[in-house]
């Protein structure tokens, strides 16, 4: 099956019956109302105030929100934001067009390049200059339907994982921020496919703490592989496969702070799980499922946080529209449910921290919505204030 259909049923699907907001204008509105991004207005330069350059930590942050730009009601490009990091409140700054489906968007550890996935059956990743907003080229992942990225520590490699053909790509990064050609490409041809799945589907590619193994999670085989990454040629070995339960359909994995675990998130079981890593041989032993907390219905796990301090995590449940909140414990070796809260939009596709931990924020796919959350230092999760809209939203990532 090509990655274009895989991408369209992605989506199709879930967005059937859902109320999309029509866009407003550009700016927040009075009365602490923030108004979506204009799907009409493109912005090729940035404007005062806008991302890219060092501020005062009590000013407005930037915000980028993906989209899915194929879809009925989606966005017309990345969408431009800003949010008080005090109040959680966001306001609009437009649209950057030319940019087909950024589902899933990282930035460089430096904060001054913006990469977007092209989630297409010639998926593609495309490098934004934040200074000013320009567009400074794709790269071809080799692979469809690309639907995670991430950037080494370095900063001197791109890792992207393609959904529809199960293959993690790797490019380098310049001293610009921008990518050259791909140094490597790996396909994941094995194990064959879990119950239901027709196929490899990675759905996430991520740097260990330890800087040298890069871990990749298949939905389609229920296995997380380990890579060893050579620095100088930009390559990966591997090194070691973790097998989920069949059937479980790993999403999603996070480290804690520690380095020595880590915990993962199936989308198809409805489970958890705390993995054990081994930071010199890059192996991860994945340990038993743990509920979510979330009922008997279909729940869709997406993706699972830890806090800074490594005290609590937290778990987007898309068909329950909520957060788990769990209490890390031994050192990081095991989840302690606590309960669910209503996250404030519906289908919460993807979830992230600000710089600093005190807010989370939340990409609700069906509302088209971003909600935002305080986060106490307790692991409290408190509503910051209405929803802000924006088409499609499936990612949102705060600087």
């Amino acid at each position: 099956m090509s990655g274009a259909g895989w991408s369209r049923r992605r989506f199709a699907g879930l967005l059937a019956g859902a109320a999309l907001p029509s866009a407003a204008g550009c700016g927040g509105s009075p009365g602490g109302t923030s108004a979506a991004p204009s799907p009409a207005r493109t912005v090729p330069g940035a404007s005062a105030g806008s991302a890219g350059r060092q501020r005062d930590a009590a000013g407005p942050r930037p915000l980028y929100l993906g989209t899915y730009t194929s879809a009925e009601g989606g966005g017309t490009g990345i969408g431009l934001a800003e949010y008080d990091p005090g109040t959680g409140r966001i306001t609009g700054r437009g649209v950057l067009t030319g940019v087909d489906d950024p589902s899933y968007l990282a930035v460089h550890p430096d904060g001054h390049t913006l990469y977007a996935v092209s989630e297409r059956e010639a998926g593609a990743v495309t490098v934004v200059r934040l200074s000013d907003r320009e567009i400074l080229g794709s790269r071809s992942t080799g692979g469809a339907a690309p639907c995670h990225l991430s950037v080494h520590p370095s900063g001197r490699w791109l890792f992207s994982a393609s959904y529809g053909s199960g293959s993690v790509a790797v490019h380098p990064v310049d001293a610009s921020g921008a990518l050259g050609e791909r140094t490597d490409l790996v396909t994941h041809s094995a194990p064959p496919p879990g119950p239901g799945q027709d196929g490899p589907h990675a759905h996430q590619v991520v740097t260990a703490p330890d800087g040298g193994h890069v871990l990749a999670v298949d939905l389609g085989t229920d296995t997380v592989y380990s890579y060893r990454l050579d620095e100088a040629s930009g390559t990966l070995t591997e090194v070691a496969r973790a097998g989920t339960r069949p059937g479980a359909g790993p999403r999603h994995l996070t480290f804690h702070p520690a380095g020595r675990h880590a915990y993962l998130a199936n989308e198809v079981d409805d489970t958890v799980a705390v993995c054990a890593y081994d930071p010199g041989s890059g192996h991860l032993t994945v340990g038993e499922p743990q509920s979510t907390g979330t009922g008997s219905g279909t729940s869709y796990p997406a993706q699972i946080l830890v806090t800074p301090d490594g005290s609590h995590a937290f778990l987007a449940n898309r068909g329950h529209n909520s957060l788990t909140r769990y209490a890390v414990e031994a050192e990081g070796a095991r989840l302690r449910l606590l309960d669910t809260v209503p996250v404030g939009g519906d289908f919460p596709r993807q979830i992230a921290f600000s710089p600093d931990g005190k807010l989370l924020f939340a990409a609700n796919q069906k509302s088209g919505t971003v909600s935002v959350l305080h986060v106490s230092q307790g692991g409290g999760l408190r509503p910051a204030g209405e929803p802000f809209a924006s088409p499609v939203a499936v990612c949102a990532l705060p600087l």
